[in-house]
């Protein structure tokens, strides 16, 4: 006799595979079957699952382009007392997508929500990684410049715990070589296809996988990065070419005096006074 599940009420924020038609749960499979209508980033992706487990609820595309035209239409809707469900190409919603905006106006109109949990690429990846779990920060997609990008890293140096990122594999090996500058060579993990056929884990220091990547060229498939804390030893000891004179050197070849300082006082946890101060210094003998 099969589970009795709760009949789906507002709007449901369903979990969907990631890479497999396994990897989800049968109540997200009761649930799409009995609302009144998906939300999904591209039909065409989402078909494809529904043909596999034999659902016909109809399906409405509500994605980054047609969002601000959509979202007034669903909550309607649900006002009117529908269920509809939003779910992703691939893993959870609202993880780098447009949904936590229909999330937010349904709250704002007193419209229940519900979180049918299931795959996620970047708890997928952190857990396989090896890596410390007990505190970590999504960045979600780091910028496509590089000095952008370093900026953004530079933001998050100091996080105590471990950084996910998710990373188009043509920017790869830039990207890892602008964590391992702006960083230091920590321990990090690339992430390759998760829960798919051809599920690949690289790991290694962020200067030995970025020369990996500049030199194999592009993976393919999607990918997550995961980069360890910050090795707990001076900055000054923390090996050739990562101590405070060599950071700060290859920041002011490339930034102003005061956005180096910043970057380099992030990196290395170290008080501004005293980065500001050996910056001034180096600036004199150049």
């Amino acid at each position: 006799m099969g589970r009795a599940f709760p009949p789906p009420k507002g709007l449901s924020i369903v979990a969907t595979p990631i890479g497999n038609a396994g990897d989800i749960t049968l109540r997200a499979l009761d649930t799409l079957r009995r609302v009144a209508a998906v939300a999904c980033e591209d039909t065409r992706v989402t078909m494809k699952l529904f043909a596999l487990h034999a659902i016909a609820t109809k399906l409405i595309a509500y994605h980054d382009h047609n969002a601000e035209r959509m979202r007034p239409q669903l909550i309607r809707r649900l006002k009117a007392g529908e269920a509809l469900a939003l779910v992703s190409d691939a893993g959870t919603p609202l993880i780098s997508d447009p949904g936590y905006k229909l999330v937010r106006a349904c709250l704002d109109e007193g419209i229940a929500v519900t979180s049918l949990p299931g795959p996620s690429a970047v708890i997928a990846a952190l857990t396989l990684a090896g890596l410390p779990t007990d505190r970590f920060f999504f960045a979600g997609f780091l910028p496509p410049r590089q000095a952008a990008r370093r900026a953004a890293i530079a933001e998050i140096a100091a996080v105590p715990g471990s950084l996910v990122f998710y990373e188009s594999p043509r920017r790869l090996a830039e990207c890892l070589a602008d964590l391992a500058a702006v960083l230091g060579d920590r321990d990090a993990v690339v992430a390759r296809e998760l829960t798919k056929r051809f599920e690949e884990l690289r790991r290694g220091r962020l200067a030995a996988l970025a020369a990996h990547y500049a030199a194999a060229g592009a993976p393919k498939g999607e990918t997550v990065l995961v980069v360890g804390p910050r090795d707990a030893v001076p900055v000054e000891a923390a090996g050739a070419g990562q101590g405070l004179d060599a950071l700060l050197t290859e920041a002011l070849s490339r930034a102003s005096l005061r956005d180096a300082v910043e970057e380099v006082t992030a990196a290395t946890g170290l008080q501004r006074k005293q980065v500001y101060k050996r910056a001034l210094e180096l600036g004199q003998k150049r």
